[in-house]
């Protein structure tokens, strides 16, 4: 079982001399590809000087992360990609869980290893943590992580699980999977795609796994800050499109409920000062209604009796954590 390492890289020449090289140090002799999204820095000139074993694909413009790999990837031959930021951190062994359950589970189609934070290693960090979720309006969350609470890794997710979504961060997948879906959808371009693929890789009845012997660490933040308004954008706008491509049944409900979430949060972002975030949410709206027609086309593209599986409310699991997080100071 052929595996390949996939980095998608844009202006990241700084992420690059710091990861590259412990990347080498524990690949197993696994082919490393670089997909540059027509860097302006000197990123393929250091790869080419300093790692010349590492394979270039040139992208001819910036295509974001769902484009750029789409692109990059058509031109990668392998069983299984693992599709890594260049900004995470591998660690010894990193490799070896994961193809494992691969070649054990033949209905295993993307995993993700324990993600921690960089700057804080004994925490998870806010990208996938211990394996991703999402709760009954679309909101995305991770053993390990909701919103902005960060658990500390005690090792209370060391065991190995079915999961929602595998972060994009560092996402192992089929090849064969990635191209039978269509891989990312485009209209994404940023953040949120990964959920999107994994909601429908489980309509397509394979599974999606947390190995937690496999461990990496993972800057965040290295295309766009968490406090980046376009963050928000992307966020709230893709978190629309995703329920409303994939959800089974009750969208408009669900959809109706969602909106009153998204303007609650958007009544702290006036009350807090953050009108940019505010006005984010906004635009995001006014974008998710110009591609309903779209959405509604690409619904009735997939198989709506297929279950992937929904959680309860968010917002209750987070207060819910903030009660035990005040209580235990």
């Amino acid at each position: 079982m052929k595996l390949a390492i996939v980095i998608l890289n844009w202006n990241g020449i700084e992420l690059l001399k710091k990861f590259l090289k412990p990347l080498l140090t524990y690949n197993n002799e696994n082919e490393i590809y670089v997909i540059d999204n027509n860097s302006s820095d000197d990123s393929i000139n250091y790869i080419k000087s300093n790692f010349p074993t590492i394979k270039i694909i040139e992208n001819p413009k910036n295509y974001g992360y769902a484009k750029g790999y789409n692109e990059g990837l058509k031109k990668i031959n392998a069983d299984i990609l693992c599709l890594l930021n260049n900004d995470v951190e591998v660690t010894q062994n990193w490799i070896n869980p994961i193809m494992d359950e691969f070649k054990n589970n033949s209905t295993t189609a993307a995993i993700q290893p324990k993600i921690l934070n960089y700057k804080n290693k004994d925490y998870f960090d806010y990208a996938g943590a211990a394996g991703g979720f999402i709760d009954c309006l679309g909101y995305p969350y991770c053993d390990g992580r909701i919103y902005n609470i960060i658990e500390k890794d005690n090792k209370q997710y060391d065991y190995n699980k079915d999961i929602f979504w595998a972060s994009g961060a560092c996402l192992f997948i089929r090849k064969e999977v990635f191209i039978n879906l269509n891989g990312f959808d485009e209209s994404f371009f940023n953040h949120m795609e990964e959920i999107d693929l994994c909601w429908r890789i489980l309509k397509s009845g394979f599974k999606i796994k947390y190995v937690y012997k496999s461990k990496v660490f993972h800057v965040g933040g290295a295309s766009l800050e968490y406090n980046n308004p376009k963050k928000t954008f992307y966020n709230f706008r893709n978190s629309l499109f995703t329920i409303t491509k994939n959800t089974e049944k009750n969208l408009f409900v669900k959809l109706f409920f969602k909106m009153i979430v998204d303007g609650l949060i958007g009544v702290y972002f006036l009350l807090t000062f953050k009108f940019l975030h505010l006005l984010a949410i906004i635009k995001a709206h006014f974008a998710f209604y110009m591609q309903i027609p779209r959405l509604i086309k690409q619904r009735h593209q997939t198989n709506p009796n297929l279950k992937g599986f929904e959680s309860t409310f968010l917002i209750t699991k987070y207060f819910k954590l903030k009660f035990v997080k005040f209580f235990s100071n």
